[in-house]
């Protein structure tokens, strides 16, 4: 396969495509990112500058915490885990928790000791979240007394938010600590704390990957700095905007949204504990919140619902829905902006692997490409290469994804299955094709496909079709 070093000469300023080497490279700004190769994420985003006042709003008890309260609480509960719980560089804190303003305190906390962070969901059974302890090995949960118990056989040392929830654990589990204590502890002044490379793993988030088993993904310190940098790079539209975090924290797209992306921005996030539709839309009123990050379920029960919505809450503050997770079809994105007219629809795509790397929506003018997820973000490039022969394709020409940029994964844990290439060639699993204009369009994931006779039918043309129809909510398609 042909070098990816690009000759700008032979770029297409239309859609980004190089013919000498078959590969797309990004429309939007060069990334820029630090040169400093001993830099932790903690510390890139604490750096930087905004006029942001409020980080965290809790939707359930409307306690907040400000940007400046926040850096404080996170160096405290590291100095804790530095030196009361023993935590070092490379060892494994797990959090097991429901979305709390809290999150984002362990986090960065976690990370700016250069110890690795993981994160399971709290739905899951007791087994699965043993087996993911398992693998990681963790050597400390921030934890619930609800959730403890799934736990409580792992012997695996904890933390618990109030002292008093000490009392609600199961025995046998080993208490080290609570966090409002930690948050409230003078820093120690003692030795200084590790020092952390670029290149170090700071995040190992579980995905399916391309098959169906979840894996651990090694995501280093140098490709969420490169995540946060492109915000940076290209700013929101509107600078101090409210956000309703309405995902899971402990996944992915909660994680790089809500814990570094908008707080390096100064913009004020307001956490749900859950998703629930009622609560979601009386936070967007309560808090006159700006934006949304939905998934197209969601969208298609607003529009269903848009008449008991708009006679129950005051969503005129919000502007924009930024839309990720599943295809969101060109129905689905004209019935929302016909019964919410003042709403921009923006859609993305990207992957655990990728780090919020992929493709995405930026303006009024890009959303109305219908289908498309958007241009290549800053800093990615992108070929499409035939599964079956491995060919590099070229425009609108459909075929496997494969991307390549700094905030691309170092790969999975234990090296379970091997999806970057020696190149660094990250294979998606998803089939797509760029068009003219450099847009991406997901046609469907690879392991997917439905042949029948012959032919080969992509499950979510079928389930757009499907979500048009006004008395079904959500569909799933499998062969």
């Amino acid at each position: 396969m042909a070098n990816s070093q690009r000759s700008s000469s032979l770029i297409d300023p239309r859609n980004g495509f190089c013919t000498s080497n078959s590969t797309f490279y990004s429309k939007r700004k060069p990334l820029a990112l630090p040169s400093n190769e001993s830099l932790d994420i903690t510390t890139f985003i604490s750096s930087q500058t905004h006029r942001g006042k409020t980080a965290f709003i809790d939707a359930a008890t409307d306690h907040r915490i400000s940007f400046s309260d926040l850096w404080k609480a996170v160096d405290r509960v590291a100095d804790c885990l530095l030196h009361d719980v023993g935590i070092r560089r490379g060892d494994v804190v797990l959090v097991l928790s429901p979305n709390t303003i809290s999150i984002p305190i362990i986090c960065l906390s976690v990370m700016s000791l250069g110890a690795v962070l993981t994160t399971a969901n709290p739905l899951n059974t007791a087994s699965e979240i043993l087996r993911q302890i398992a693998d990681s090995n963790p050597k400390l949960a921030f934890t619930t007394p609800e959730l403890a118990p799934k736990i409580a056989s792992s012997g695996i040392s904890i933390v618990l938010e109030r002292v008093e929830d000490t009392l609600r654990v199961p025995r046998g589990l080993k208490v080290v600590g609570n966090l409002t204590e930690m948050m409230k502890k003078e820093p120690s002044g003692q030795a200084v704390r590790n020092q952390v490379h670029k290149d170090d793993t700071a995040m190992l988030l579980y995905s399916s990957g391309t098959t169906g088993r979840s894996k651990g993904v090694n995501s280093s310190h140098g490709n969420l700095i490169a995540h946060v940098a492109r915000y940076i790079t290209e700013p929101f539209e509107q600078p101090q905007q409210t956000f309703i975090c309405t995902v899971p924290l402990f996944h992915t797209f909660g994680l790089l949204n809500f814990v570094l992306a908008t707080l390096a921005l100064g913009t004020t996030v307001v956490i749900l504990p859950r998703f629930d539709l009622g609560e979601m839309l009386a936070a967007v009123e309560k808090y006159r919140a700006t934006t949304l990050i939905l998934v197209p379920p969601v969208l298609v029960t607003m529009i269903n619902k848009a008449d008991q919505i708009m006679k129950k809450y005051d969503v005129s503050f919000l502007r924009t829905v930024r839309c990720g997770g599943a295809p969101l079809s060109k129905e689905v994105t004209e019935g929302f902006m016909k019964k919410y007219p003042t709403v921009d629809v923006y859609q993305g795509y990207a992957l655990t692997e990728s780090n919020g790397a992929g493709a995405s929506i930026e303006s009024v003018e890009e959303s109305r490409r219908y289908g498309a997820v958007g241009l290549l973000s800053c800093g990615v490039e992108a070929r499409i290469v035939d599964p079956n022969t491995g060919q590099v394709m070229g425009l609108n020409q459909t075929g496997e994804l494969w991307l390549k940029g700094p905030s691309i994964a170092k790969g999975y844990f234990r090296n379970e299955e091997e999806i970057i290439t020696s190149e660094g060639w990250l294979k998606t699993g998803d089939l797509c094709y760029i068009d003219n204009d450099g847009f991406l369009f997901i046609v469907d994931r690879l392991k997917e496909l439905i042949k029948y006779k012959g032919y080969q039918v992509p499950p979510a043309e079928l389930e757009a079709l499907l979500l048009n129809h006004p008395d079904i909510l959500d569909a799933a398609v499998i062969p």
